[in-house]
């Protein structure tokens, strides 16, 4: 494995220090959640290992919010970054091949490289509303495709993979007898009509999610990975035991008593990304310098500067340096760096009110 560490991790806000940061737009999470807020009874709990496929009762709950889907489907991780990790290392060695879309979260894209597999990218243009067909898809498979990997909604586009495109792709992944990974941890912050979960529609999908970014609790490390064919899922926990064993009894208690009051918690969240989703319309509508794809699901977006021509380098030490205001520059994602990620889920109002005002205040000051 040749692993390389990733713009997107060296650069980000807990590395650089949150101290340094005023205007946080570069978070892709919905705000960090308090110990104080999440109402805890952790006085009896016996920190031992624990199941190895993670707690029952929370794999039980996971389970049963989707149809078709049970608690053995369901394996807890250490949050959704092991999950991909797991995924990638069990169906990719360096004879195999991966589709995956473009642009990315990185790890969807690095861990594979570090495998040293061959892979190809179905790229997302701006001018086609981030949007792909299956005979893009098709084109991409070889004789050794181990994997087709798409995230729904979509990091860092906020755009939404119809159901419909997701089982076509279910059954291209059977027809040329490999998976279909399907990132879906923003799938909590789809504020319109969900679908139903990837996993549950097609034995050949596997989902991921976590509770990092809809519920802002990365700090306990939860994720999970879901499928429906048992001898895949065999070999995944088999990965997870080589790994880590099992997860933290600590973590696992957390997120099982936060999401036993999932909906309780969500009032607040869904009211706070609606009020901070119309701040970030209403800017993009104002602002003609820029344009963006508008985000149908999760909390981020990627918008990007028309003037091509712009010094991107000192645009954003600018807006770091003068600005205190940090977004997710393109190459984060592999992508130019006149486009930007900006979360918006993560800071409060006034905050992403000032700091969207500061990236047109720094547009003036470079006369674009």
């Amino acid at each position: 494995m040749d692993y390389k560490r990733m713009p997107i991790e060296v650069e980000s806000p807990e590395q650089l220090g949150y101290e340094n940061v005023k205007y946080n737009l570069a978070e892709s999470s919905v705000t960090d959640t308090v110990f104080k807020n999440i109402n805890l009874n952790i006085q009896d709990l016996k920190l031992c290992y624990g199941d190895h496929l993670g707690k029952p009762e929370l794999r039980k709950l996971i389970a049963s919010e989707y149809k078709g889907i049970t608690e053995n489907d369901v394996l807890l991780t250490a949050g959704a970054a092991s999950a991909l990790f797991i995924i990638a290392t069990t169906l990719l060695e360096k004879k195999d091949h991966l589709v995956v879309l473009h642009p990315n979260y990185a790890t969807n894209i690095e861990t594979p490289r570090a495998i040293g597999c061959e892979i190809d990218f179905v790229n997302l243009k701006f001018e086609e509303n981030f949007s792909f067909t299956i005979s893009e898809i098709e084109s991409k498979i070889k004789a050794n495709t181990k994997l087709i990997s798409v995230t729904n909604p979509h990091n860092p586009t906020g755009t939404i993979i119809p159901q419909t495109i997701l089982f076509e792709l279910a059954q291209l992944a059977e027809k040329h007898n490999c998976y279909l990974l399907v990132d879906e941890t923003y799938r909590d912050l789809t504020l319109t009509n969900k679908g139903d979960l990837a996993a549950s529609i097609h034995n050949r999908i596997i989902s991921v999610a976590s509770v990092s970014k809809a519920y802002g609790l990365p700090g306990i490390r939860i994720g999970w990975l879901i499928t429906k064919d048992e001898k895949l899922f065999e070999k995944f926990l088999a990965a997870k035991e080589q790994i880590f064993i099992c997860n933290s009894i600590l973590d696992e208690e957390v997120a099982y008593q936060y999401l036993l009051e999932k909906e309780l918690h969500f009032t607040s969240i869904k009211k706070h990304i609606e009020a901070n989703l119309a701040i970030l319309l209403e800017w993009i509508a104002n602002e003609n310098r820029m344009e963006m794809v508008i985000p149908k699901g999760g909390v981020v977006c990627f918008p990007r500067i028309k003037n091509q021509e712009i010094n991107t380098t000192e645009f954003y030490n600018l807006l770091n340096t003068k600005y205190k205001t940090f977004v997710g520059p393109g190459h984060w994602f592999e992508m130019p760096d006149n486009f930007m990620r900006i979360g918006f889920g993560w800071p409060q109002s006034d905050e992403l009110s000032q700091g969207l005002k500061n990236i047109s205040l720094l547009l003036d000051e470079m006369k674009l």
